[in-house]
């Protein structure tokens, strides 16, 4: 049997760095993106492409439809990603809904021998501060903040119920924060960072985060293709960094300024709720919010342990995720 590999979410950051190391290890590709988008033009070369959208059977059908003689492994990557805890429908049926139009298309086709999803740390219920944070056996989208960790928990949740009781072979990986080159629609991270390179963050927050290059997410999420145990949740993070070492190290790489002033929490929190309630009232978007600085506050160290013994994950140093991704910025004329 020939093997294909249909990922979702290809024009994505994630999406097109697994696309981009399945191709250069020789397999057969078949990249998920919606109708007319723009980032369509930065899915690998080499990945046959298929469009359509989650939430449209019709078009998942063309996407799983695949030449006799194929069997294939789905790689469930695609998502909307909002830093607004708000509840949004949108959300919802996408990463829900759509999690679940595609859980019925692997179980559908029987030469669908695999499915992936990725879901997110965020997913995953916070542990106090000092406890590290491991995999769970069961998701509660009550016991997350924000209504992406929410749809991310239902639709995980509803991954592991398809394996337990419709006979689907799936895994889970939760991959933590993302950095690295390649990230053409300029995500949060890279947003922060190109803002410290040019001086456009004079105040930072002191708090943490948990980030990972992109390239050994990838990795890590083939790795659970190829290795993942059915039913089984493999968390994809890396060491904690705060604000501040994150910026030295920005620093040092590019020869910027670092940030030099870092507000407290408390006082971060404070501010950021009184720029929302002023962006409200002016139908603009706020320079900091409340949910912002709580992912900051929070707790922040995951434990990829289980992911290191059983699929072989492994992760990079920061500087060299920072290096690499400033030598992109600058060889794309982004900084």
């Amino acid at each position: 049997m020939e093997k294909m590999y249909l990922v979702t979410g290809a024009a994505g950051f994630l999406g097109g760095t697994v696309c981009r190391q399945l191709i250069e290890r020789g397999d057969k590709v078949r990249a998920f993106v919606l109708p007319n988008d723009p980032a369509m033009k930065f899915v690998p070369k080499g990945a046959e492409i298929v469009t359509g959208d989650l939430c449209d059977t019709e078009s998942l059908e063309r996407f799983f439809t695949v030449p006799e003689g194929t069997e294939t492994v789905v790689l469930h990557i695609a998502s909307i990603v909002t830093v607004d805890p708000a509840f949004s429908q949108k959300v919802m049926d996408v990463n829900l809904g759509g999690t679940e139009n595609i859980i019925d298309k692997c179980l559908e086709h029987k030469e669908c021998v695999k499915l992936v999803y990725c879901s997110s740390t965020g997913a995953i219920p916070e542990r106090k501060k000092g406890t590290a944070i491991r995999e769970v056996k069961r998701f509660d989208d009550s016991a997350v903040v924000g209504c992406y960790s929410q749809s991310k928990a239902t639709a995980t949740q509803a991954v592991l119920d398809a394996v337990k009781n419709r006979g689907l072979n799936a895994c889970v990986v939760h991959p933590s924060g993302i950095l690295g080159p390649e990230d053409y629609a300029v995500g949060e991270t890279t947003g922060t960072l190109i803002k410290i390179i040019k001086g456009e963050m004079p105040v930072g927050i002191d708090g943490s985060f948990n980030l990972c290059d992109v390239r050994d997410l990838a990795r890590g999420t083939i790795l659970a293709a190829d290795k993942g145990r059915r039913g089984e949740c493999y968390i994809l993070a890396n060491n904690e960094v705060s604000f501040r070492d994150f910026s030295k190290l920005v620093s040092s790489e590019s020869g910027c300024k670092p940030v030099k002033l870092f507000l407290p929490l408390s006082l971060a929190d404070m501010l950021g709720r009184l720029m929302e309630k002023r962006a409200k009232r002016k139908g603009e978007k706020p320079l900091m919010t409340s949910f912002s600085v709580y992912n900051l506050a929070r707790n922040n160290v995951f434990d990829s342990g289980k992911a290191r013994r059983e699929l072989g994950y492994t992760t990079r140093p920061y500087r060299d995720t920072i290096h690499d991704e400033i030598s992109w910025l600058k060889a794309v004329g982004k900084i």
